[in-house]
């Protein structure tokens, strides 16, 4: 008697979700945001090319997963700066240095969730994520400012520091002894305290 076998649906993996993640992820670190199609991830991951849509739209929705993972891993990182310093400048100096160093470490999720050009009216997900990291460092600044309007500028002007600062790692753009990603962290720390101390008001 013949048997009918089942053909295969791309969910060997047991946990496609992730097994797609993990492929644009590592196509993400090879190409960038940019360079790589749905179809792709697929059959890094060694799916049918149907299988995503049983979880993913399309091609942004399955950065947008991963860019949320992105906000969490940082957010987990922030809070654990913050958590090891009393003192606001030195809070916000270790913030600066640990967003340097995500961006270091995870740089396939910091190129998603900053480079990607993702939709935030389309993913409103992201936006949250997004102010939930500043919810968290606002109170932190607004000890060292005052008041919310001049926290927001310090908070605005400590991040681009350290954003600038991730980007020219990441591109190169520093010689010798500066190429070390500890350079990179430090100058950020030392930028968040500068920056600091001109709003400071006690």
């Amino acid at each position: 008697m013949n048997v009918k076998r089942p053909r295969p649906t791309g969910t060997h993996h047991g946990d496609l979700r992730n097994a797609l993640e993990r492929a644009a992820l590592a196509l993400v670190g090879e190409r960038g945001p940019h360079g790589f199609t749905l179809a792709e991830a697929c059959r890094r991951a060694g799916v049918s090319v149907a299988a995503p849509y049983k979880h993913f739209a399309d091609r942004d929705a399955l950065l947008v997963s991963l860019a949320l993972k992105g906000y969490a891993e940082q957010r987990r990182r922030y809070q654990e700066a913050l958590a090891a310093h009393t003192d606001p400048v030195d809070q916000v100096a270790a913030f600066a240095r640990a967003y340097v160093r995500f961006a270091i470490e995870e740089r396939a999720l910091f190129d998603i969730t900053f480079l990607a050009g993702l939709d935030k009216t389309r993913h409103p997900d992201l936006a949250g994520a997004g102010a939930l990291l500043h919810e968290d460092l606002t109170p932190v600044i607004r000890r060292i400012t005052g008041d919310p309007d001049t926290a927001l500028d310090l908070l605005v002007h400590v991040a681009a520091a350290a954003h600038g600062l991730a980007l020219f790692h990441q591109q190169d753009m520093l010689p010798g002894a500066r190429s070390a990603p500890q350079w990179a962290e430090e100058q950020a720390a030392g930028a968040a305290r500068i920056l600091a101390a001109g709003y400071r008001t006690n």
